[in-house]
């Protein structure tokens, strides 16, 4: 039966577009889905500062009339400026298992990038690095986070039928949180931050209240660390204000403050970042993707009421100068006495490039495990 391609082009579409995902996993037992209401604002390029240097097409795969696929299309030229690329990326990809739809999505992705000028495509990516990325290739059976992508096995089997090619992996690592005062995990960290503290004059910074982290700009400079950190980083393109706005208007009164640590210097400028927060799996998949009706109950219940047990961590970062100085001890050893009074079992890593060395190695002395893998293809055209 013949596969038609149709792009999307209201917002009816873009809702059948975004539901395609729950009802392809309303089933499966370890799928997160995203809040539609998130993702409206996520593919508008009135209310996604990303469209400023990127654009992008949505498409749904029809068989008989009924929708059997998606994919999103689309460019970051800020991106490919910074690394001298012309690459189309593809994202937000579901297929049912059929070849056929997935190569006539992929296809259709491949073909407006030629139009646009690019030679390669490499997916699944986000609009920046702060979206999903990396399609899952081990760990299906682990729960997935509210920042990662989950797919069946057989999405990856069909990329590679397809003649796509590894380009990078990212790996995430589930993290004993230290259960006694005197762990030796614990113990080293608040050794080596005490050490740190002294040696480089810095100190941790708590803040009290959204308002403080604002003031005088202070979530910029968080962000300019962020992007300091990650600028060598595969694909990154640095965060813009605009965008820095939308994430704090969307996400800031969301998150428990004892969860942020900001390291800085001796003229209390940041150096480093860590920020966690207690996972939404569980209430995002009682909430079934949509706030209204009850689904807003379910997400405060898991942020105020009920915690999880997991930790979520989001964001990790230190500025090159700073690194391998041992900072990232004064980040764990201020997160760790307060996750383990929170009553966190076990933290989630976000994805870390396996290239990344210096990622990689802030869980050398943790009870860890990597426990998912995911993957970035790529395709020349």
């Amino acid at each position: 039966m013949a596969i038609e391609i149709k792009k999307v082009v209201s917002k009816a579409d873009m809702k059948r577009f975004i539901r395609f995902n729950y009802e392809l996993y309303k089933n499966n037992p370890y799928s997160v889905p995203d809040l539609q209401e998130d993702m409206l604002d996520t593919y508008d390029p009135r209310k996604n500062a990303a469209f400023d240097f990127c654009e992008a097409e949505f498409f749904l795969a029809f068989r008989d009339g009924e929708i059997v696929g998606r994919v999103a299309a689309f460019i970051n030229h800020k991106a490919n400026t910074t690394w001298n690329t012309q690459n189309v990326r593809f994202g937000w990809i579901d297929f049912v298992d059929d070849e056929a739809v997935s190569r006539a999505l992929l296809q259709t992705v491949e073909e407006w990038g030629r139009t646009k000028g690019c030679n390669k495509i490499i997916g699944p990516m986000g609009f920046t690095d702060l979206d999903p990325e990396g399609m899952l290739i081990e760990g299906f059976d682990q729960l997935s986070t509210m920042s990662s992508i989950y797919n069946y096995p057989y999405y990856p089997q069909h990329m590679e039928r397809h003649g796509y090619e590894r380009e990078i992996d990212w790996v995430e690592r589930k993290i004993l949180v230290p259960k006694t005062e005197t762990d030796a995990t614990q113990e080293k960290y608040i050794r080596v931050a005490e050490v740190v503290k002294q040696r480089s004059k810095l100190h941790v910074r708590k803040f009290k209240s959204v308002k403080e982290i604002k003031q005088d700009g202070y979530i910029y400079k968080i962000f300019d660390v962020i992007n300091k950190a990650y600028a060598p980083l595969f694909g990154y393109s640095e965060i813009t204000k605009g965008q820095v706005d939308k994430y704090a208007d969307q996400y800031l009164q969301f998150l428990d403050l004892r969860l942020l640590s900001i390291i800085e210097n001796e003229d209390n400028e940041p150096v480093a970042m860590g920020l966690g927060m207690a996972s939404l799996s569980h209430a995002l998949r009682k909430a079934k993707g949509k706030l209204l009706p009850f689904g807003w109950f379910h997400l405060l219940k898991a942020i105020y009421w009920k915690p999880s047990h997991i930790l979520d961590l989001l964001l990790v970062a230190v500025l090159p100068e700073y690194q391998n100085k041992g900072v990232n001890a004064m980040l764990f050893a201020d997160i760790i006495p307060i996750a383990k009074a929170m009553g966190f079992e076990y933290a989630e890593s976000h994805p870390q490039l396996e290239t990344n060395e210096k990622g990689q190695n802030l869980w050398s002395y943790f009870d860890a495990e990597i426990h998912k893998r995911r993957r970035c293809f790529q395709k020349q055209l």
